[in-house]
């Protein structure tokens, strides 16, 4: 699957990675580029446009890196497991939401819910840090 679309939205690539899509390609490339992308999907290879593939990579490298093993996490929802995980990646409620498809105030709820099983002071730092302890640098 390869989506070619006019949204230049980090959330519609997760969402469409998600999906199963081996392509994202954004509509203000020049048609010979899209043609030649379209061509390496068909081809079966992976294909993601250019300025995307940049924050991608930005993104992935400005995560800080753990060497400690994951601790088990016991107690919470596999939502709950995956809400934390975004957290500790760095997103905020409505990128967490738009992620998951569900609403800002059911992340709301997961993020309580966590605080108060995992004992946390609240803030996103004390989120981060339990993720990369309990789920490891790569969730």
């Amino acid at each position: 699957m390869l989506v070619l679309t006019t949204f230049d939205d980090d959330e519609y690539v997760y969402g469409a990675l998600r999906a199963g899509a081996s392509g994202f390609l954004v509509k203000d490339m020049a048609l010979d580029d899209i043609l030649a992308r379209i061509r390496v999907v068909a081809a079966g290879e992976a294909m993601i446009a250019p300025g995307v593939t940049r924050r991608l990579i930005g993104r992935f490298a400005g995560q800080p890196r753990s060497d400690r093993t994951p601790r088990e996490l016991t107690g919470i929802t596999d939502r709950e497991r995956e809400v934390l995980r975004l957290v500790g990646l760095g997103m905020s409620n409505p990128e967490i939401a738009a992620a998951l498809y569900i609403t800002v105030g059911t992340v709301k709820t997961h993020v309580a819910r966590l605080t108060g099983r995992l004992r946390l002071q609240g803030n996103r730092g004390s989120f981060g840090l339990e993720a990369e302890a309990s789920l490891g640098s790569h969730g």
